[in-house]
């Protein structure tokens, strides 16, 4: 692991963080902020197999996103202000860095000002991520470890980073625990390719297509036949660095929290999330109401 003090760690990129340390995976871009969220970070959801974001559906002031089972996909966090922020993320109620059951005091990630950064999967490792893949519910990471009650919703919780303190008035214990404070974190530049074993699992960039079809497609005709609620199983490993930086909270209370609910497009059509569009198969009995005998149709003008 870098060192907070190595030069590795003086590049831009995001970290995660628990209430003393942080954590980051590769960075992959710093870009503007997205209009897509009025708050401090804006986030999104990527089907990483068709490259689309997922169009959001509100309903009694959640929001909601369509997964497909069997796609991976990934979240999108845009640091939308000019200082460093705190993302501490949560996918089915389970911390995505440390696998515990969630808290906001938890590991997240740390963002440069107007950074971007896609958080693709669950961290293994400084070099390695298990994939985010839509599945059935009881196929989801969270059920298999014995905690379904959060399944279907991705959380994310925001702090800002506290002003640093001069040091003519920093005590000498705060200093020496500030040097202590050791993080994760990641270079602004691509990671360096994978190995070709871990290559193998990941997608055809330019196809879009899953690098394994035949189980994709088990895990749609699994879950088209039990139709149970959708959540986020634990994929194929892959690469992404990560490596130590530094960040302390402004405040023990997070300054922004986004919750995006998800599901399949038949469970949200169901629910009334999704709108139920008119069927445009022909009816043979489209009014019941009519009385009395055929009508002329109107005359030609």
């Amino acid at each position: 692991m870098a060192h907070p003090d190595d030069s590795s760690t003086k590049r831009l990129r995001p970290a995660l963080a628990t209430s003393a340390l942080a954590f980051a995976c590769a960075i992959m871009t710093a870009g503007c902020a997205s209009d897509a969220d009025a708050g401090v970070v804006a986030v999104s959801v990527v089907d990483r197999d068709t490259g689309q974001t997922l169009p959001v559906y509100y309903k009694d002031r959640q929001q909601y996103v369509a997964g497909q089972p069997g796609h991976r996909y990934s979240v999108r966090v845009i640091n939308q202000t000019a200082g460093r922020v705190l993302a501490v993320m949560s996918v089915d109620g389970v911390n995505v860095v440390t696998g515990q059951t969630a808290s906001s005091s938890q590991a997240g990630y740390v963002y440069q000002p107007w950074q971007s950064y896609e958080i693709s999967g669950w961290r293994k490792s400084e070099s390695e991520v298990a994939a985010f893949e839509f599945s059935a519910l009881s196929q989801s990471y969270a059920a298999r470890t014995g905690r379904p009650a959060d399944v279907g919703v991705i959380g994310v919780a925001v702090f800002a980073e506290r002003a640093p303190i001069p040091a003519d008035r920093m005590p000498m214990d705060n200093e020496q625990e500030r040097r202590n404070d050791g993080r994760f974190s990641a270079p602004l530049q691509q990671p360096t390719p994978a190995p070709a074993a871990a290559e193998s699992s990941l997608s055809d960039a330019s196809s879009g297509q899953s690098a394994n079809q035949p189980a994709a497609k088990a895990a749609r005709d699994a879950f088209a036949t039990r139709r149970e609620r959708l959540g986020t199983a634990h994929g194929a490993r892959e690469y992404s660095y990560s490596s130590h930086t530094t960040f302390e909270r402004s405040n023990t209370s997070p300054m922004q929290i986004i919750s995006i609910r998800y599901d399949s497009v038949d469970n949200l059509v169901a629910m009334g999330v999704i709108p139920r569009h008119r069927s445009t198969t022909p009816d043979p009995f489209p009014r019941d109401h009519h009385a009395g005998f055929v009508p002329d149709p109107p005359r030609d003008q």
